[in-house]
């Protein structure tokens, strides 16, 4: 499975890295929302530096989770975990739900909000053009530090591994996204906490499809049950308003009856 290393102790923040990706994905300039938190990510940009206030830089990214809770509430398969390792979607699926994005524990996904019909979007790890082609993603290649390594997960964590033990005091002893929400495809080690880039400080170490798959198996009987029960209020009221048009109708050629010819009668 591929991954990708990042070791915040080498960043520079020079922010080769958003260049190399907003130039491979062809990615518009960046919009802050209003409703959208400030951490350099949208729908047409898909990784982003933080500058910490202790004159560090993170880099923040899909996590390429290894048992993905987008994947598991699309309720089409718009998005979908690839052999290689990159969580990637497929935009003619996709109907707009955002489960995805209240689903995910880091809060990666964005939607395009400046589009007539917007659509979700996030890093695929340059999947298509870069990995089944045998290549490394843009964002590691671009890095002259070697801050962020592209490579085998597990080759990847035996190297970080190997760092947190020969630099014990320099790095938090925590390799992250080993072992979070069941283990990442972007894989972190650091010498400041990075609590910061989940939902909560511990986002914990079980797979979140455990949570979310009871949730999702009432999604579509729900679907078609209030699908059901919308056609049968609109047959109804279709219903109604024919036997109304109808009575109506009826009314208008009942013709009135003509009282002058039966006084004539009488008169006579």
């Amino acid at each position: 499975m591929k991954a990708i290393l990042t070791d915040v102790s080498k960043c520079i923040g020079c922010d080769k890295c958003v260049e190399a990706c907003d130039s491979e994905q062809k990615q518009r300039p960046y919009k802050l929302w209003k409703w959208s938190s400030d951490d350099g990510l949208s729908g047409d940009r898909f990784t982003s530096v933080l500058r910490l206030d202790n004159n560090h830089y993170v880099r923040k990214q899909c996590r390429h989770c290894v048992s993905p809770a987008c994947v598991s509430v699309c309720p089409v398969g718009a998005l979908k975990k690839t052999p290689e390792g990159p969580v990637v979607y497929d935009a003619d699926k996709c109907m707009g739900c955002r489960y995805c994005m209240m689903a995910c524990p880091y809060g990666i996904p964005r939607y395009t909000w400046q589009d007539a019909v917007p659509l979700v979007r996030k890093c695929t790890m340059c999947y298509e053009n870069r990995i089944k082609q045998g290549k490394q993603p843009t964002c590691t290649e671009a890095c002259t530090e070697e801050a962020t390594i592209f490579g085998e997960r597990n080759h990847l964590l035996t190297v970080a591994k190997r760092r947190l033990r020969q630099q014990s005091d320099k790095y938090i002893q925590k390799v992250y996204g080993e072992k979070d929400v069941g283990g990442t495809g972007v894989l972190y080690i650091s010498p400041v906490k990075l609590n910061f880039l989940g939902w909560k400080e511990e986002v914990g170490t079980n797979p979140l499809p455990l949570l979310t798959a009871p949730a999702m198996t009432a999604v579509l009987p729900a679907f078609f049950t209030v699908g059901a029960g919308m056609t049968a209020l609109h047959w109804i009221t279709k219903r109604r308003q024919m036997v109304a048009e109808m009575k109506q109708t009826e009314t208008t050629h009942i013709k009135p009856l003509d009282r002058s010819s039966e006084d004539e009668t009488e008169n006579s």
